[in-house]
């Protein structure tokens, strides 16, 4: 899966369903220009996967106040997704989120993302492109394993960082935190300053 990091991210067409609760279609080379959270989860009415959708989706303020779309992807139908989208939450479904969800129904996304555990479910990877469509940052956790909002907006903050200032973000980097110029003496400036 490391190889996609720095390679154009994998384009596809496909149907979902869409914040607003119709059928439509995510085309992700029309995104070029913004920044894309991608995010893979195995499967609809399950037991991970709706608190991450769900965690997602409470943030999606935050995502959108940095510019950023947040995108869904299982290898369930659209039809599916939809009953899960109509299910509250306290019986189990993921109620109105706010963000679309992708079917990959042929599993051929999850495949071209280096995803696809056994040949049936996604894993639960996460991507972050930028706004000429590269893969920036990945991360793949086993099937058991939920992941941290606060960490996929961290990493998004460091990214955009580095695009506005040419800095790169040192360990435990946080919006606000002092970065590096990519020199010995800055590198060593930084870590004489943080060794204590």
């Amino acid at each position: 899966m490391s190889f996609i990091v720095t390679k154009p991210a994998p384009v596809f067409k496909a149907k979902a369903v869409l914040p607003n609760g119709t059928f439509g279609e995510i085309d992700l080379a029309s995104f070029r220009g913004k920044h894309v959270f991608l995010y893979f989860y195995p499967l609809a009415f399950t037991f991970v996967c709706p608190t991450e959708i769900l965690a997602f989706d409470k943030r999606i303020a935050d995502f959108k106040a940095k510019g950023v779309e947040v995108i869904g992807v299982s290898v369930d139908s659209v039809h599916t997704l939809a009953a899960w989208r109509n299910t509250p939450v306290k019986e189990g479904g993921i109620g109105a989120i706010n963000h679309p969800v992708v079917a990959d129904l042929n599993k051929q996304i999850a495949r071209d993302y280096g995803i696809l555990f056994e040949e049936e479910v996604a894993l639960r990877g996460q991507f972050l492109i930028d706004k000429e469509g590269v893969v920036r940052h990945a991360l793949v956790n086993d099937l058991p394993l939920g992941r941290s909002v606060d960490e996929a907006l961290r990493t998004i903050d460091a990214l955009q960082f580095f695009e506005e200032n040419g800095e790169v973000c040192p360990a435990n980097w946080h919006k606000g935190d002092e970065a590096i110029r990519e020199t010995r003496e800055s590198v060593g400036a930084y870590l004489a300053k943080t060794a204590s």
